[in-house]
């Protein structure tokens, strides 16, 4: 049984990580920032000494590097470079120390890091121009992470909006779901005309772990569906599920300047890599979240 390690296994994202790589026989092993558990350890990202101290116990041979700051709004515009970039940089140096390398290791970075490019459709042959810090960071450390290719058998996974149960209500989906969820005959909203491509994070997972088991390394891939939906058409299928019609308000702190009406993402790179990608239908997951 071979061991994988997860840092950030407790969030939303490492849950259905530590699931998805359960359910294919693997004995997982999480890093968070907590108390440690059951097959859990607490450690600060931004220690050195911490970080190094799980890798060299754990001995892992795939790596899922799930933690980081996730939320674009987040008010710590330095935490996002402390977290995010240096202590990514924490891990890998641990594990380019270990006597024997990881088979993989999997970096999350975003789709953030293509900023706002004018086109509707985003490959990996974009020039990356971030336009705020959580993409900065990530962008940075796309850019560290490079600097141990020679060294490391990294891929550099760049996700696109994706959602499911549990997830932070600060986050869009989940937001709109619970105004269905209580029933609120009210919801406040930025511009309902933009498109985005939304993904389930059941799918997102389970590309991850068949990018830790595919061969290829040393590369960047889009992870997503290479669909978009309308923002409008979300209400309007939450609407379906919950059997009611909701008055929308838009706020015009939450319309962004120069926002694209459509953003999705070419997942062709990936399919050549994995073969089929999983794709669930958007108003599968909504009735998920909707009765979670």
């Amino acid at each position: 049984m071979k061991t994988v390690l997860v840092t950030g296994s407790k969030g939303f994202t490492g849950y259905y990580a530590v699931k998805a790589l359960a359910a294919r026989g693997y004995r997982v092993v999480g890093l968070d920032h907590g108390e440690s558990g059951l097959d859990v350890y607490g450690c600060d990202l931004i220690d050195p000494a911490a970080v190094k101290a799980v890798v060299e116990a754990v001995q892992p041979d795939y790596v899922m590097h799930l933690a980081g700051l996730a939320f674009v709004g987040h008010a710590d515009e330095m935490g996002f470079y402390r977290v995010n970039l240096f202590g990514t940089q924490n891990l890998l140096q641990a594990l380019a120390g270990l006597d024997k390398a990881p088979e993989k290791v999997l970096l999350a970075s975003s789709a953030n890091v293509y900023g706002t490019p004018g086109l509707e459709v985003l490959d990996e042959s974009l020039c990356p121009a971030p336009v705020n810090h959580y993409a900065m960071s990530k962008l940075a450390m796309e850019h560290m992470a490079r600097t141990w290719f020679d060294r490391l058998p990294i891929v550099l996974a760049r996700p696109f909006n994706y959602t499911g149960p549990g997830q932070d209500e600060k986050f869009l989906v989940p937001k709109i779901v619970a105004h269905f969820r209580r029933r609120e005959k009210v919801i406040e909203l930025g511009n309902l005309d933009v498109s985005r491509d939304f993904s389930d994070v059941r799918d997102v997972m389970n590309a991850y772990v068949e990018l830790l088991e595919c061969p290829e390394r040393s590369l960047a891939v889009n992870v997503c569906s290479g669909a978009a939906t309308a923002l409008r058409e979300v209400v309007a299928t939450m609407e379906r599920i919950a059997g009611y019609a909701i008055e929308i308000r838009v706020n015009p702190a939450f319309v962004r300047a120069n926002e694209l009406p459509v953003l999705r993402g070419d997942n062709t790179k990936l399919q050549q890599l994995l073969g089929r990608v999983s794709q669930t239908p958007l108003e599968e997951t909504l009735r998920l979240m909707y009765h979670a």
